[in-house]
């Protein structure tokens, strides 16, 4: 591709951009139309400019929708309106005042539910929170919501199962968009091609970067329902979407991207997440099913989030300092783990574990052994 058309302009196109438009397409399973640039950051931004756009060009009479809801832990991005977006304290230190227009609820978060509720209540006491948020702002000031299908860098929460669906009928009942932000759940990662797969869920607006090329190239991507789309169409001023990104649709990127998929889906490595995956969490539940500092382990496929204690029945997070023991600890072993860093004061104690979806039997067990020896390592 590079010595073919190495680079065009924006608001042209060429054969691999328009492959990989079809592909995306073709992937959620319904009509939608595709805009390209190249980081997740950009790819949400452009998600809210379409949100506020659309609801702008509905004309409807006493409605001014420009309110987009997040959620607390959630990583949107870096720029001014996704970091404002983000539910994380830390990130926004020495950058405030953000973008203004967004409003943060908070997220299902089974293993710190009140203990009253079972999980399918505390999914439903979760929705409801957002349902509340949208009538108490005004539905007619609302844009969307945009949410991971499972909060990843935040600490893996995954969602109880009615949990996605109820959030996507609160959206048709009062008007509002539905932004998934797949950044980090898409092509494989937790066990489906897409996270909003395990819940039967459509969104308006997806977004997509890192998994697209798995990192081989910078590319991202903006998916917009043809519903969505349609209300871009007219003569009137406003009939278009006036954003170009220089190297949104890099022809070289694009085709990485093409043949990225076309490995995922040949090697089967979508399923090779889901199974692995189970094997993971199976193992390390054997393993360190009862060490003191244990909290939950929890994930979707190759995604895992680990959290650490203090103590046990109190569930109060692991400290810093301990935290770092383990993770140091296990980088001595040849294995590299993040954690949940900069994102709330004192509650940085999910060790994040998000391994290549190519991982085998084999190199799972090394895993194991390390995440083992870094909590043997911090007492």
């Amino acid at each position: 591709q590079m010595r073919d058309l190495n680079y065009l302009a924006p608001v042209m196109t060429a054969p691999p951009v328009v492959g990989l438009a079809e592909k995306l397409q073709s992937l959620l399973g319904y009509e939608a139309h595709v805009y390209f640039s190249a980081s997740g950051s950009e790819a949400n931004e452009t998600a809210f400019k379409i949100a506020r756009q659309y609801h702008l060009q509905s004309g409807k009479a006493g409605e001014r929708r420009y309110k987009i809801i997040a959620r607390y832990r959630a990583y949107h991005g870096n720029t001014l309106g996704t970091m404002t977006a983000t539910g994380q304290a830390e990130r926004k230190l020495g950058y405030e005042p953000g973008a203004v227009g967004f409003l943060h609820v908070m997220p299902p978060y089974p293993y710190r539910r009140h203990p009253k509720l079972s999980i399918e209540e505390h999914g439903a006491a979760m929705a409801e929170e957002l349902e509340e948020t949208i009538i108490h702002e005004g539905a007619e000031s609302v844009a969307a919501v945009i949410m991971e299908p499972i909060i990843s860098g935040g600490g893996v929460l995954v969602p109880p199962d009615n949990y996605l669906p109820a959030v996507r009928e609160i959206c048709d009942r009062h008007g509002v968009l539905l932004i998934l932000d797949e950044v980090v759940s898409g092509f494989g990662r937790t066990g489906e091609m897409f996270g909003q797969q395990h819940w039967g869920v459509q969104a308006d607006i997806v977004t997509f970067a890192k998994g697209l090329a798995s990192g081989y190239m910078p590319i991202a991507a903006t998916v917009a329902r043809a519903d969505v789309f349609e209300r871009f169409l007219g003569t009137a001023p406003m009939d278009h979407f006036r954003q170009v990104n220089t190297y949104g649709g890099h022809t070289v990127a694009c085709a990485v991207a093409l043949k990225n998929i076309e490995i995922i889906e040949r090697e089967g490595l979508v399923g090779n997440s889901a199974s692995m995956g189970n094997l993971f969490r199976d193992r390390l539940a054997a393993r360190i099913g009862n060490h003191p500092r244990l909290g939950e382990i929890r994930g979707r496929g190759l995604l895992t989030g680990i959290e650490l204690v203090s103590d046990r029945e109190a569930r109060t997070p692991l400290g810093d300092a301990e935290m770092n023991k383990v993770i140091a600890a296990a980088g001595e072993t040849g294995v590299l783990i993040g954690r949940n860093g900069n994102t709330i004061p004192g509650r940085c104690n999910v060790l994040l574990i998000a391994p290549p979806l190519v991982i085998d039997e084999e190199e799972i067990g090394k895993v194991v052994d390390a995440v083992a020896t870094g909590l043997d390592a911090a007492g």
